[in-house]
């Protein structure tokens, strides 16, 4: 860390920690807004002011109100190029630019933060053996958990626990949707609509509802969870878009709350990881979780199980866990394990077909003799035992909500197959998994 230069202001700092700011958006112009806010307070708690320098933007004209203009650049180099700057924080998001960016600052000497969950989840591997091979940090608890401090609990307090399972709600957009639908705030387009005016969704929301960004996550909480890597092309991932009115009802009926839920696994010495909507049962500390608020289980041989949770969506929050992992790289002199994904295991994966599950149906029938047996039939040839089932006439036709006991979801699937083939359905059946 560079010491403050001649003419600045005493600030009774011992050292000071320059940064390059790449981005200024929401998120970046929250870290800029919180550094200089609490600028006082992380000095008397570390002895290290936090400066940042320079602030990377394509287009300079545009008005940024509280930042000096002196501080905008459009030329990256500028601030890898210079010897000063310590740390350089990444907010611009994606997987292109955003990874050179990331490569040429580690190779600059600099250590980096990053929010980009995306940017882990594809290209990770490539840039935290860089970062290892140069003695340099990628610090990125904001990229998973929003306010959460998870990345950091996993890696540091729980390195023994013995970590078998990561599970909970990661997505803080998808959560507020299904909050107001289950509160009866309108369907699905509307509570999305409601979301965006809110800020909590983007106006294209599709990384959020389709399950990818959640994907990303749990991506990155499985290689710290199993040390071993894992990627987007290892997760499978279902979105919330399908989900209507009359699922979330019926779950009620049930005594489940729908929720989009990430989840990582340790079977047998391989692992398996998915995101997708499932029905909670209301006892369930999830169930509660409503609004944009995170929940993340930790189990484990010696744990048992842990939540955490807290805010899992927006710019203040983001800001507020990039800031500490700022305040993290001025109180290390070294680099180690703690600095990176620890990954040095190579775990197999299981495929979700071979994964055990219960599972929620819903499907439109003939209302006549024998379909029941049909249904049931279909469901004994596969070994699938019902749980649970409503049934519910509308005219000449009926509506059957089944919940089934845990079972293997390659004989589940072969059964809706079936019984989307039968006469007597009125289209395939809506599936949702249960969270057991």
């Amino acid at each position: 860390m560079g010491q403050g230069p001649a003419g600045q202001r005493d600030t009774g700092a011992q050292s000071v920690l320059r940064i390059g700011l790449l981005g200024f958006g929401t998120i970046g112009s929250g870290v800029y807004r919180l550094i200089e806010r609490e600028r006082d307070e992380i000095i008397a708690a570390t002895g290290v002011e936090l400066r940042v320098v320079k602030v990377l933007e394509k287009d300079l004209q545009v008005e940024r109100p509280g930042l000096p203009r002196e501080l905008l650049t459009d030329d990256f180099s500028s601030i890898v190029g210079d010897p000063e700057i310590d740390v350089v924080v990444e907010v611009i998001g994606g997987t292109g630019a955003a990874f050179d960016f990331v490569k040429t600052a580690l190779e600059s000497g600099k250590n980096v933060v990053t929010a980009n969950k995306q940017l882990l989840a594809h290209r990770g591997a490539t840039l935290f053996q860089l970062a290892r091979d140069l003695h340099r940090q990628i610090r990125f608890e904001a990229a998973v958990g929003g306010a959460i401090p998870i990345i950091r609990v996993m890696r540091e307090s729980m390195i023994a626990a013995g970590i078998h399972t990561v599970y909970g709600i990661v997505n803080g957009t998808t959560n507020y949707i299904l909050t107001a639908m289950a509160q009866g705030r309108g369907d699905y387009a509307e509570a999305l609509t409601e979301a965006q005016k809110l800020g909590y969704a983007e106006p294209d929301p599709t990384e959020d509802v389709s399950g990818g960004d959640a994907a990303a996550k749990m991506a990155i909480l499985a290689s710290i969870a199993f040390k071993s890597r894992v990627t987007m092309a290892d997760v499978s991932y279902e979105g919330i878009e399908t989900l209507t009115l009359d699922d979330v009802r019926y779950a009620g009926e049930f005594g489940f709350v729908v929720k989009l839920i990430g989840a990582a696994r340790l079977i047998g010495g391989r692992v398996n990881v998915r995101v997708h909507p499932a029905l909670v049962p209301e006892d369930h500390p999830l169930a509660s979780i409503q609004g944009s608020t995170n929940a993340v289980f930790l189990e484990g041989d010696v744990i048992d199980e842990i939540m955490l949770t807290g805010p899992g969506a927006g710019g203040r929050q983001t800001a507020s866990a990039i800031v500490s992992d700022i305040v993290s790289i001025a109180g290390t002199k070294t680099t180690g394990f703690l600095q990176d994904c620890s990954c040095y295991k190579s775990l197999d994966s299981i495929p979700s077909e071979e994964v055990p599950s219960a599972f929620f149906l819903r499907v439109n029938v003939a209302d006549r003799p024998g379909v029941l047996a049909q249904i049931a039939g279909a469901f004994a040839d596969e070994g699938v035992s019902i749980e649970s089932m409503i049934q519910k006439g509308h005219a000449d036709q009926a509506e059957l909500v089944i919940v089934t006991h845990p079972t293997r979801e390659d004989g589940f699937f072969r059964a809706i197959d079936a019984i989307a083939g039968l006469p007597v359905c009125k289209g395939r059946p809506v599936t949702l998994r249960v969270l057991s």
